[in-house]
């Protein structure tokens, strides 16, 4: 159904592989679901241990309200979305990092949900939880209009880094990536992998965001992976895709242009540790003025 990209990595039992997913999805729960499932045993046959999804992996809608109406409440597994996801990381035995669920919570106000990041398990059950801090907010006439804010509630706190099988991994989603302060807090909690699941737009893609992933991985010496939405999703909406991970030292080691497929890569903690001693900025830091 899709033309897999693949990138092989050789691994040692003292390194881990990684799955990165990138899609383009649609207001269609089901389709988008079925694109998902593909993707991640896909990552399995490779031999992957996680799986990374992008930001929106259940669906973008083609309108606000849709947006409103087709969201979900997370906080049971039963009969929703969520409860499928967690079937589909308990049968392949694969840890899942969905980037961006829109979930709805009766705490909220009327008509806003959240834009909220999920760590799943290999035997389904949930191991983290992010809803996005920064909201993105653009009206460039005639380029591009996006106004989480309209339907998007922000997220209040930084979410601790959730230990999985390939290393301690830090949630973000997309904006966030232009905010270094999350990423820094993250790295002091104990983060090796800083996650922008994402659905960048292509103006700003082409602008800003390799610089940006390469720029939060050596500032931080952290693993950067970016799992993105790519193509056209519906006559106004268009992501960027280039699905990327970075390595400590800020080399990009696996990326996906723009195609639906699949990249692989090999997280490695002990380079990781050599980096941060060879290189002990974290000790450096001068907490007596800023």
């Amino acid at each position: 159904m899709f033309d897999f990209v693949r990138q092989y990595c050789k691994i040692s039992m003292q390194k881990s592989l990684i799955g990165i997913c990138q899609m383009s999805v649609g207001n269609s729960k089901v389709q988008n679901f079925v694109q998902a499932k593909l993707l991640v045993e896909e990552c399995k046959r490779l031999g992957a241990a996680m799986a990374f999804l992008p930001e929106a992996c259940d669906y973008i809608a083609d309108k606000p309200e849709e947006s409103i109406e087709m969201s979900e409440d997370v906080s049971s597994m039963n009969d929703s979305l969520l409860g499928q996801y967690s079937n589909l990381a308990k049968t392949n035995e694969i840890w899942l990092s969905l980037g961006g669920l829109h979930r709805r919570c009766a705490t909220d106000p009327y008509g806003k949900i959240r834009n909220t990041h999920v760590i799943l398990d290999q035997n389904g059950n949930m191991q983290g939880c992010y809803d996005k801090c920064h909201l993105f907010n653009v009206d460039i006439p005639d380029k591009v209009v996006l106004k989480e804010t309209d339907i998007t509630v922000p997220g209040k706190t930084i979410s601790d880094p959730v230990t999985t099988p390939v290393g301690n991994i830090g949630l973000m989603i997309c904006y966030d990536i232009r905010f270094p302060q999350i990423s820094t807090t993250l790295r002091e909690r104990g983060a090796e992998i800083l996650t922008y699941p994402s659905a960048f737009t292509v103006p700003t893609g082409h602008a800003h965001w390799e610089v940006l992933l390469r720029a939060r991985a050596i500032e931080n010496q952290c693993y950067i992976v970016a799992a993105a939405q790519v193509g056209n999703h519906n006559a106004k909406r268009v992501s960027f895709g280039h699905s990327m991970v970075v390595d400590p030292w800020g080399k990009v080691i696996a990326c996906n242009a723009d195609k639906i497929g699949v990249i692989t890569a090999e997280i490695d903690l002990d380079y990781l540790k050599k980096i941060r001693t060879n290189m002990p900025v974290f000790n450096h830091t001068r907490p007596d003025i800023y």
